[in-house]
């Protein structure tokens, strides 16, 4: 993760100078634009995948063993309660989200309280709730906010591209250097874009591999998780493809993404592979018993 990390950084210093020196007067604009974005998603991110899936919150009282679990798992890792919801589908899923452990949400779906075990449920949720200490929506919102730049200026660069390089007034060799500027700073959002996007899904991948050995460590059975794994992903295939399309918009949340990967495409995906997955917690399991 810290490698991933410092060659993302790397690259949105690179991206930051050459805005700087392509867009001028107009790095402020872009800056707010793609800054007011992340803000609006950082401070309400838990509310939009909550209303996304379609959850509701669920007291202690409409969900009892539920809330019993997470209470356990929050005294254990010394975090606050979060908020629980539940999303009305048969899909077998769950999600954390929310900027910090004080404004988290833990979601699971009908489906997944169906076909796991108490012990396997305790599993997920651990996983989950390793994502809250973490604060991994916080990082990966953080992380992408140049991302976000590169792609603001890649979609829309043409509708902005009065603005490079001091507009197109002037004489023929200001709009000759205000398109040359306007072009080089359009090539570089493109490249930007390009390998941050694979960046920022090998960072959530790595993370996701951290949100597994938390969730082992937290449970001290490594093996609950793998068995939930197993099943959530068995069972996704026997999910209508409507649902699945459905619910491909919140992969990122997801223990387990709606759709499974494999080969190549596991280079884009922000989930690793579940064989990968599983082999970890093997191995955690292998120490557990040493101890």
């Amino acid at each position: 993760m810290t490698g991933t990390v410092f060659l993302l950084g790397l690259v949105y210093v690179i991206f930051f100078v050459v805005l700087l020196q392509g867009v001028g007067m107009a790095l402020p604009v872009v800056i707010v634009l793609a800054g007011g974005l992340l803000v609006v998603q950082y401070w309400t991110s838990d509310k939009i995948a909550l209303a996304a899936a379609g959850a509701r919150i669920v007291d202690e009282s409409q969900a009892p063993e539920l809330h019993a679990i997470v209470q356990r798992l929050c005294l254990t890792a010394g975090l606050p309660m979060p908020r629980i919801a539940i999303c009305p589908t048969d899909m077998p899923n769950a999600f954390a989200t929310g900027r910090s452990p004080r404004h988290a949400a833990v979601a699971v779906t009908q489906g997944l309280l169906d076909r796991l075990e108490p012990h396997e449920l305790e599993g997920v949720l651990a996983h989950e709730l390793s994502h809250v200490a973490h604060r991994d929506v916080a990082v990966m919102t953080l992380a992408s906010f140049f991302a976000m730049v590169a792609g603001f200026i890649t979609r829309w660069g043409f509708y902005f591209g009065g603005m490079f390089g001091g507009g197109f007034g002037g004489g023929r060799d200001d709009r000759n250097n205000s398109g040359a500027s306007f072009m080089l700073v359009l090539l570089v959002s493109v490249v930007v874009y390009a390998i941050s996007f694979f960046l920022i899904r090998a960072l959530s991948r790595y993370r996701e591999f951290a949100a597994d050995r938390g969730a082992a460590i937290l449970t001290k059975s490594p093996s609950s998780l793998a068995s939930a794994l197993v099943k959530i992903s068995g069972a996704m295939s026997r999910i209508p493809q409507k649902d699945m399309r459905m619910a491909e918009g919140l992969n990122q949340f997801f223990i387990i993404p709606a759709g499974l990967k494999s080969g190549l495409s596991t280079l884009v995906s922000d989930h690793p592979p579940l064989e990968a997955r599983l082999e970890q917690l093997r191995q955690l399991e292998r120490q557990l018993e040493t101890l």
